[in-house]
């Protein structure tokens, strides 16, 4: 059996169109950080994003059925919830009031590299040429972003050093789901991933009450905002991305986050980019395209490959058409 030529194509659009919400989401989540930020602290703050997740991930897992996932998908689940889920979050929030805007950016997009070194030597995954090309590219354009988008360059070593340690969490929260996903599906990876998140930001459960009693309801509203799109949703639609491309593609995606920030800043918080934050952006996007230009290119070339199935003819007393 042949497959045309855009075959290889229309079965990778829904992963490709899964990305971009989730790439979306998450650039949109700074806009919000920094809201909820004010009034809420690191730890508090990630344990309401999470809480205010699980629980529209777990109505929708009631609605829908989604059962316990299987005894070989744990493993996965739990080192995703809480490096990712859990770690991430709380160590992202606490750097980036550490650090100026630019210094975070510059250091936690060493995150996608850290992806594909760890995919490569523990998944197996390869790493073609376009991939570290087009990461290359994007890692420059996320340097120059965050380079222009600097205020004074005051920087802690204690907020380097977290947001390294968010980068590290990140990718082993990235290859830790990978294989997961490989028993279980998008949307029970990604709820119980956060409930274990939750459960590992419980000892922030104290200030998170304290802070919400006096935090105005803009700053909640952020958080809960939070919670349901660029954690619920933007994290089921990676997981389904992910389950049908490699971590170190995926990690490759997430540089048009800087880009997007760009823009949003620009539209919603009428923050004029300069000529150098709109150069860096135009790189991130580049690295990207080079990056999933090798993708399609690989997936051609397989495709042409293959070989024809067989054809298996019934009996022709049946008179029936031949079964492919």
């Amino acid at each position: 059996m042949t497959f045309p030529p855009d075959a290889g194509r229309s079965r990778q659009w829904p992963a490709v169109a899964a990305a971009g919400i989730t790439v979306t989401l998450w650039a949109s989540a700074f806009v919000s950080i920094r809201s909820a930020g004010e009034a809420y602290s690191p730890g508090a703050l990630a344990l309401g994003r999470l809480l205010a997740g699980a629980l529209v991930l777990g109505a929708i897992s009631l609605v829908r059925r989604v059962g316990w996932p299987p005894r070989a998908a744990w493993p996965g689940i739990a080192c995703s919830g809480v490096l990712w889920f859990g770690l991430y979050m709380v160590v992202l929030n606490w750097g980036e009031r550490e650090v100026d805007a630019g210094t975070a950016a510059m250091v936690v997009n060493i995150g996608p590299l850290l992806v594909a070194l760890l995919s490569a030597r523990l998944l197996g995954e390869g790493l073609p040429r376009p991939l570290l090309a087009g990461m290359a590219v994007s890692f420059a354009g996320a340097v120059v972003v965050g380079v222009s988008m600097s205020g004074s360059g005051d920087a802690s070593v204690r907020g380097v050093l977290l947001c390294v340690l968010a980068a590290v969490s990140y990718a082993g929260g990235v290859v830790s789901q990978k294989p997961a996903l490989r028993h279980a599906g998008a949307l029970q990876v990604t709820t119980f991933g956060c409930l274990v998140g939750a459960v590992a930001c419980l000892p922030f459960a104290g200030t998170l009450v304290t802070e919400a009693a006096r935090a105005p309801l803009s700053a909640t509203l952020n958080m809960v905002y939070l919670g349901l799109f660029p954690t619920a949703l933007a994290f089921t639609t990676w997981a389904f991305a992910l389950a049908r491309t490699t971590a170190s593609r995926m990690g490759a995606t997430t540089y048009v986050v800087p880009a997007l920030v760009v823009l949003m800043s620009w539209l919603a918080l009428d923050e004029v980019p300069g000529p150098l934050t709109l150069a860096g952006g135009a790189l991130c996007l580049a690295g990207v395209g080079i990056s999933r230009r090798g993708s399609r290119s690989a997936r051609s070339t397989v495709v042409a490959a293959r070989p024809a199935a067989p054809v298996a003819l019934d009996p022709p007393e049946r008179g029936r058409e031949p079964s492919i």
